[in-house]
């Protein structure tokens, strides 16, 4: 009788150190059970049973048949596992046959028996092979099936009546193992070429083996055979059934099994990374439909969205820093933003707090902490000097992705698909991720600024973004539950015991652009724009700066917020904040763009307008451009169109925002023919991934509906 155990005692055999030795004596000592072993040349050994029978030096060679993890068959849970619902049944069928022949009971146990049993054909007093007999007449099956059903069962139970499953080795059988070599060999040369037929597949390995091996030396398969070869050579490099960009991000991913970070606390981890969006918008300054690109800062630990910035064709450096700029210092929430995406402006969420209503004031729209490592791509604007400078003197680690390889900032990637998938595809101007999903003309329905669209992003990002559950947020002593990003921040607050903040605030501001700028008695002129503050240097004093404007003082602007300026006292060391004289004509942050538009924008309407004209007019049209109903986007169409009197090149006046196929549409105008358009001059931007990781798609698309709670 086989069994899973064996007796240890006086005679046992065992394994030590690849010698085969036999137990002679068994002693108990103070120092635990001891056994005196005996080599085949007559030597004594003296070790402990636990060391005997734990440790991996030793192994013990039974006497009797039974289980080893070098059995060839499988174990029953894999066997089991492999059955559909009627094999199941079935093999339960046989077994309560085969227990019937055994004990002449189904269940095999007479306190279980049916009304009908035992029978008499069954009973313990009629001979087994009777049984069988009479069981095999049942089911009309030979006594040899019974006789083998019984073996499989007293040997492995319900496993032991599955049905065998021989599954066919590779086509390797009956194809050369060199025939194969050399066709994968050919499919990986075709990685980064454009995709092959499979006919010329196997044409070229046919050819190549022959030039290779000889005439008739490798056997060739048939059309067939190399066909199905092909097929389950595809699944170890794909080829032929995905797209070409696809295949070659397959082809790219590494050897072994994945390794990635793993946050353990807010702010460790900042993921930095840059994308061209699915969304045509308006450039306020020549009103003509661009491309835009979007630059976000995520903490990784709870893919909160810490920065965010918008540029029209391509990122530049500048704009790295501003999104940067905004983890320390956020910027303000909106004024009509729901209570629950508003941070308070100590970033501490409100839950976590004692008294809740002591947390005052307008709000953030995301939580302030400083970063430990920033991951980022190799683009220029993330590897520039005064990034990385800033980065080593804050004690900033940077962390930069492998080249061309976007899994490796893999939550930021998810957010851009969930960003397109749940916010970009309604907006109109929405181009689609690929040519393939481009409609007729989607930069004919361009409508939004480049300003408004950045609004709507973050505004969208805090209400629903910030607050939809994650499928990848989890805690691991509750896998069963997913978290928001807003809670994942709370609970690493939890976990951790505190976050990174800004030991000065002050810090933030080297992030910022310098401009050099002499001091005049009514204070600093930067863009036309005129800024006055305490702090300032009189205006006969000599800079102790190298600058490139004589006598010039370094200025720090922040170009989404050019209502002031910061300048630092060289004596004291201390930061002042400059203000905008028109500064208070502008009810929120105001770009530098911006600006820029509203002064065309007044110089078109008014014979002598001024920046607090300008900014006045700018606001009353934003307010008529963000309506959301038919009527009220008809009415900023209108506007637009009535904008075409700014002064333009003349090369440019046919391109105004009047000639565009939407606004016409919205007027109810015919359509003319549009002019053919210039292409596009590429220029180089921030983010060097070259896939789009659609690998990140299993995940639960959670997204698809985010646009309900809004």
């Amino acid at each position: 009788m086989s069994g899973a155990a064996t007796r240890v005692g006086v005679g046992t055999r065992f394994r030590y150190d690849g010698e085969s030795v036999e137990v002679v004596e068994m002693a108990a000592t103070t120092a635990g059970n001891e056994v005196v072993l005996k080599d085949g040349r007559g030597r004594l050994l003296r070790l402990s049973l636990k060391e005997l029978l734990f440790s991996d030096r030793a192994a013990i060679s039974p006497d009797s048949p039974g289980p080893s993890a070098d059995d060839e068959g499988e174990i029953a849970s894999v066997v089991l596992g492999q059955l559909d619902r009627e094999e199941r049944q079935k093999v339960l069928e046989r077994a309560g046959h085969v227990r019937e022949v055994l004990t002449g009971f189904r269940s095999g146990s007479q306190e279980l028996a049916a009304d009908d049993e035992p029978k008499a054909a069954y009973a313990t007093a009629a001979p087994m092979e009777a049984r069988k007999a009479a069981k095999a007449s049942e089911l009309g099956v030979t006594i040899r099936t019974i006789e083998r059903w019984v073996a499989g069962f007293l040997q492995h139970g319900e496993a032991g009546l599955a049905p065998r499953r021989m599954r066919s080795e590779r086509l390797q059988t009956s194809v050369d193992d060199r025939w194969v070599e050399t066709a994968v060999e050919v499919m990986v040369e075709h990685t980064d070429q454009s995709r092959p037929s499979r006919t010329m597949v196997i044409d070229r390995t046919r050819a190549r083996v022959i030039a290779r091996f000889g005439e008739g030396v490798v056997p060739q398969p048939s059309r067939a055979t190399a066909f199905r070869l092909l097929e389950e050579l595809e699944r170890r490099h794909p080829l032929f059934r995905l797209s070409t960009k696809r295949n070659r991000d397959i082809a790219g991913r590494p050897e072994g099994p994945y390794g990635k970070l793993r946050p353990t606390r807010p702010g460790e981890y900042l993921l930095m990374d840059s994308t061209r969006l699915d969304v045509f918008a308006f450039d306020p300054l020549t009103l003509k439909w661009v491309q835009a690109e979007l630059s976000v800062g995520m903490d990784w630990y709870s893919r909160c969205i810490t920065g965010i910035r918008l540029t029209p064709v391509s990122t530049k450096a500048v704009d790295v820093s501003a999104v940067l700029f905004q983890s320390f210092r956020p910027r303000p929430a909106g004024r009509d933003w729901p209570r629950h995406a508003v941070w308070p402006e100590h970033g501490i969420p409100r839950s976590v707090l004692v008294d809740v209503e002591g947390a005052t004031g307008p709000g953030l729209a995301s939580p302030p902490l400083v970063p430990e490592t920033l991951v980022v791509d190799h683009g220029k604007v993330y590897v520039s000097e005064h990034l990385t400078s800033v980065c080593r003197r804050m004690g900033i680690s940077i962390q930069p992705a492998r080249l061309r390889t976007g899994r490796d900032k893999g939550p930021v990637e998810r957010y851009f698909r969930t960003l397109r998938e749940g916010l970009l595809q309604v907006l109109p101007g929405y181009k689609g991720p690929d040519i393939h999903s481009r409609g007729e003309s989607p930069e004919d329905d361009a409508f939004f600024f480049l300003d408004e669209l950045e609004a709507i992003i973050r505004e969208w990002t805090a209400a629903v973004y910030h607050c939809r559950p994650h499928s990848s947020l989890v805690d691991p002593g509750l896998p069963g539950l997913r978290m928001s990003p807003a809670k994942m921040f709370e609970h690493g607050m939890a976990r951790a015991g505190y976050i990174e903040v800004p030991r000065d605030r002050d810090l933030a501001f080297e992030f910022l652009q310098t401009k050099w700028r002499t001091v005049q008695h009514y204070g600093v002129e930067i863009g036309r724009r005129r800024y006055s503050g305490p702090g300032l240097p009189d205006p006969g004093v000599r800079s102790p700066y190298d600058s490139p404007v004589k006598n010039g003082w370094p200025f720090q602007v922040d170009p989404d917020d050019i209502t002031r300026i910061y300048f630092r006292d060289p004596a004291t060391r201390v930061w002042n904040t400059l203000v905008w004289e028109h500064a208070l004509s502008a009810e929120m942050p105001l770009s530098e763009d911006a600006l820029t538009f509203a002064r065309q924008l007044a110089a078109s309407k008014y014979r002598f307008p001024d920046d607090r004209l300008a900014v006045a007019d700018l606001l009353e049209r934003w307010n008529l451009g963000l309506g959301t109903t038919i009527a009220e986007r008809r009415m900023a169409l209108r506007l637009s169109r009535e904008q075409a009197a700014i002064e333009l090149p003349e090369s440019e006046a046919e391109k105004t925002v009047a000639s565009l196929p939407s606004v016409r549409k919205a007027l109810g105008q015919d359509e003319q023919t549009a002019e053919p358009r210039e292409p596009g001059v590429v220029t180089e931007t921030g983010d060097d991934d070259e896939a789009d990781l659609e690998d990140l798609a299993g995940e639960d698309d959670f997204y698809a509906d985010a646009l309900e709670d809004v």
